[in-house]
């Protein structure tokens, strides 16, 4: 992919003695921002647009544009549901092409960069994501001219990243890897999109959260990166990091064309890839 960001690399706060690729002093952490304060004034947010965008802040996106949606305060902060959405046509210079997600008080505030190919996955994009302090967060998308646009919430949530894990760790090394796909409903005529459900079982450690038997910490290992494809047409390529929650999961929106199969491939901190296949025929049957 061409202009791509610098890979993301693991990383932790300071005080837990790795190096950050945002490094901010501890009292940047320590007082997050208030809901009616400005999101231009995060030193967070200075730093990651300096290093992502130009040091410019993308336009602020009309709800047509582009919206994001996530609850003013969330029920569980290690699953915080986020939903882009664009209802405008999607074509053309205005097609979008990238689409970042950004929490601004995580350890690692970047979360996930969607690359979107022409011809692929819309930028309509949901999943779920840790939150560790109450915080901006933000959807920048890149379209086709280079024009950006930024949609933002504010979340109330608090431990996200060092929060235990939910599931039984054995269970899980036992279905470590497997994919499920399921589409939302019968198969649409030619040329609408179809929205898919697609999710990979892994725990997802942040390294950030504590065993509480051992007293030490979990280390990371995470899911890295995602490529779907319907046949040989790429759909979505995404690079992530430990900001998704525990069995990462996506909901998005393609268009089929023909009968190839849906692909995916994933790989995780520790060079492990994992692939799986479906058939469009078996989608509205679950996995």
């Amino acid at each position: 992919m061409s202009s791509r960001p610098p890979p993301l690399h693991p990383r932790r706060r300071s005080v837990l003695g790795w190096s950050g690729l945002v490094a901010l002093p501890w009292a940047a952490w320590a007082a997050p921002p208030a809901e009616d304060s400005n999101p231009d004034d995060s030193p967070i947010w200075r730093k990651l647009r300096a290093q992502y965008f130009d040091d410019r802040t993308p336009a602020l996106a009309s709800p047509e544009e582009l919206s994001l949606s996530a609850p003013k305060r969330a029920g569980d902060p290690a699953f915080v549901p986020l939903a882009t959405r664009r209802t405008v046509p999607s074509a053309g210079a205005a097609a979008i092409r990238r689409l970042s997600l950004i929490i601004d008080q995580n350890p690692s505030p970047l979360a996930a960069i969607f690359e979107l190919p022409e011809g692929g996955a819309l930028p309509d994009l949901e999943t779920r994501v840790r939150v560790d302090e109450y915080s901006f967060v933000r959807a920048v998308a890149e379209r086709a001219d280079g024009r950006r646009l930024m949609a933002l919430r504010y979340v109330k949530a608090s431990g996200g990243c060092s929060a235990p894990p939910g599931g039984d760790e054995a269970a899980q090394r036992a279905s470590l890897g497997r994919m499920l796909f399921r589409a939302e409903g019968p198969r649409p005529p030619a040329g609408q999109p179809w929205t898919l459900q697609w999710q990979v079982l892994h725990p997802n450690h942040s390294g950030l959260a504590m065993d509480q038997y051992t007293r030490q910490f979990t280390p990371a290992e995470y899911i890295r990166s995602l490529r779907l494809w319907q046949g040989d047409r790429l759909l979505l390529n995404a690079d992530l990091d430990f900001a998704l929650s525990e069995n990462p999961s996506l909901r998005l929106r393609f268009v089929p064309q023909g009968d190839a199969p849906l692909r995916a491939e994933v790989t995780d901190t520790r060079a492990r890839r994992f692939t799986a296949e479906a058939a469009l025929s078996t989608l509205t049957g679950g996995a």
